[in-house]
């Protein structure tokens, strides 16, 4: 069997991705389609049989349910549409919400896998180490700029061997 660092067996490392992707899959369906339509249909059906139904004047305008979920749909998607638009564009909630993600998110504090740890960092790491022999070469740097660089070279480092840098909130191990 073949194994992996933590002494798992790399199929039932396969089956259990599949499995979180599935179960992140349904959330993401169930929430956003599923309890969306449920929550609209049943609010829809709330006000008509427990509000409308109950008050003659309004009862006399909507007879019938099917008029009431039309006038409703056809009044709130509009509603609704300016209410996510000032949400996003013109209140600092919108903000608020991510700068909560930012601060939550691991991988601004780590390198994602694929590109970033394959390419740009080691990109960045030999750009900066050539940047700084020719520097050096030509006796440009301060001292204070090769404190920087070296310090910039320990944090590069620290990142492709899957550590952090800064201060986040919690450290996710991947």
């Amino acid at each position: 069997m073949v194994k992996d660092v933590q002494g798992m067996k790399l199929g039932s490392l396969a089956s259990l991705r599949w499995a979180y992707r599935a179960w992140y899959y349904f959330r993401l369906g169930y929430s956003t389609y599923l309890t969306f339509l449920l929550g609209y249909v049943s609010t829809l059906i709330t006000v008509y049989y427990l509000a409308i139904k109950n008050i003659p004047d309004l009862l006399n305008i909507f007879p019938h349910f099917v008029p009431f979920a039309a006038l409703a749909t056809v009044a709130g998607v509009p509603s609704a549409v300016l209410i996510g638009w000032v949400h996003l564009k013109r209140s600092s909630l919108f903000s608020s919400e991510l700068d909560v993600s930012v601060e939550a998110n691991p991988y601004n504090y780590k390198l994602p896998p694929g590109l970033a740890i394959e390419v740009n960092t080691p990109l960045m790491l030999l750009q900066l180490r050539i940047l700084r022999k020719l520097a050096e070469t030509s006796n440009l740097l301060t001292d204070s700029e090769k404190a920087q660089i070296n310090d910039l070279e320990s944090k590069l480092l620290k990142l492709l061997e899957g550590g952090y840098v800064g201060s986040p909130r919690r450290q996710i191990n991947f």
